[in-house]
């Protein structure tokens, strides 16, 4: 602990976004710029190019991402799942949170800063537009301070008016996520009249957008995220984050403002000058020397920002940096822990189970089921008869033409509920009806017999099921 923290310890038990009296305290960050801000935003334009085209990109005719729940359809990298797949969409959340989980414990909160959709658009959108607008921090709190004259209308109505029409097709972006991007586009072209019903969702997600970065911003992240809760269980001392070299920045006798031609290292002060731009610049209000807290989203502006003057008075940069607590204290350099090594090997057998089962997946789900309440009846010819009920769900963007059934352990037939012996199950959908099962009473060797069903697209298997085939309880 520093000279400075030993004196004030206010930071451990209160946020810099509220005041004393529990009211909001408006944040005014410093325009940030430098080595790291420029890398975040390539970072941030390819992210926010991707988060737009992804709806409107299709893989063999399947949208590239798709989470309809109202219809139970879902599109994760081109790949369609179905209610049937659930099982592979717990396992691919599971494989994200162990992902996120290690990527935490070995470099902290990084997604937030460089990766999470609110801190892009927060600080890579909406934040530029109010520098041009409002201008930079002194110029933003001396608009707010300023009466209701022509310049705050007219500055603050053009923000605004910027603002809701980019939550707005932020909104319509999101929707295009959960409908999908064709039928998106077809409601716009019918008109808003034809589709009040999504005409209202589509305005509230537009209010919301509006009120998270018009108003509440910072505080998503400080207050309403659980994962800035998650860190503070997951780090150790081990864990890479954006962290000030206090052994360096403090020396013996703390930190102190910078003279011209002052020799600082005789007189015991450290190279921290105290000028506070790292607090400045920080888009959580947060002083980065107080240690690692919650609300650090690690975004690199203090480190930029503390280069910059370390630079401007020749004193080497990285005073703020990436660093462990134990690189900082004890020189240890960064290296996989126990810890990681576990998180890294429960993760790779998740991905293998993944991958085995997407690639023993069938394009087309099949489901033979009993018709409730009916056993069996006995046929013309020594026949035994079963009905079930059956249902095909087409996973796939293309048409299964002339489906039909035959029986692989068993010499019988199986006769459709229809005109036709068979039928076709359309592209992303189903198709479903009755059919009877006939076997010789002289075949079935039990009263329940299991019955192994392959489905034939023209003279190609494409599925196999089984079912439970009931006959007279004398051939047991």
């Amino acid at each position: 602990m520093n000279q400075e923290q030993g004196h004030n310890e206010n930071f451990r038990d209160s946020i810099g976004t509220i005041t004393e009296e529990g009211k909001r305290a408006w944040i005014y960050p410093k325009k940030p710029s430098g080595k790291y801000y420029d890398k975040r935003k390539l970072v941030s334009y390819f992210l926010l190019a991707f988060l737009i085209a992804a709806p409107f990109v299709k893989i063999n005719g399947n949208q590239f991402l798709l989470f309809n729940v109202l219809e139970r359809r879902f599109n994760i990298f081109g790949l369609p799942f179905w209610p049937q797949d659930f099982y592979l969409f717990v396992i691919s959340m599971i494989i994200g949170v162990l992902f996120i989980t290690l990527f935490t414990v070995g470099f902290g909160r990084i997604f937030c800063g460089w990766i999470c959709p609110q801190t892009i658009f927060m600080e890579m959108v909406f934040r530029r537009i109010e520098y041009w607008i409002d201008g930079d921090r002194n110029k933003q709190r001396k608009l707010d301070n300023q009466k209701w004259d022509a310049e705050k209308i007219r500055k603050r109505l053009l923000k605004w008016f910027i603002f809701l029409v980019i939550s707005f097709l932020i909104a319509n972006v999101f929707l295009a996520y959960l409908i999908g991007s064709d039928k998106l586009l077809q409601y716009i072209i019918d008109g808003p009249s034809a589709h009040l019903g999504t005409l209202f969702p589509l305005l509230i997600f537009t209010a919301v957008f509006y009120f998270v970065f018009a108003w509440f911003r910072e505080q998503v992240c400080i207050i309403a995220c659980p994962y800035g809760r998650l860190q503070g269980v997951l780090l150790d001392n081990k864990s890479i984050v954006v962290a000030y070299d206090h052994k360096r920045g403090e020396g013996e006798n703390g930190r102190k403002k910078f003279r011209k031609n002052e020799d600082r290292a005789s007189l015991g002060h450290g190279d921290c000058i105290d000028c506070f731009q790292c607090v400045h610049v920080c888009p959580t209000g947060i002083d980065i020397r107080n240690g690692t807290q919650l609300e650090c989203v690690n975004c690199t502006a203090c480190i930029d920002e503390c280069d910059h003057i370390m630079e401007s008075i020749n004193l080497p940069k990285g005073l703020i940096r990436y660093a462990s607590e134990d690189e900082i204290e004890k020189k240890e350099k960064f290296r996989l822990t126990a810890r990681m090594k576990g998180y890294i090997a429960v993760l790779v057998i998740m991905i293998g189970i993944l991958v085995g089962m997407l690639l023993l997946r069938s394009d087309l789900e099949a489901r033979i089921l009993r018709l409730p309440g009916q056993l069996y009846e006995r046929k013309e010819n020594n026949m035994i008869s079963n009905v079930f009920t059956y249902k095909m769900v087409n996973k796939t963007t293309r048409d299964f033409d002339n489906v039909s059934f035959k029986i692989r352990n068993f010499k019988g037939e199986v006769k459709l509920v229809s005109t036709t012996e068979d039928f076709n199950v359309p592209a992303q959908g189903m198709a479903e009806g009755t059919l009877f099962i006939e076997i010789s009473k002289n075949d079935i060797k039990d009263d329940k017999n299991k019955l192994i069903i392959d489905v034939y697209s023209h003279d190609r298997l494409i599925e196999t099921t089984t079912v439970n085939f009931l006959g007279p309880r004398s051939y047991h």
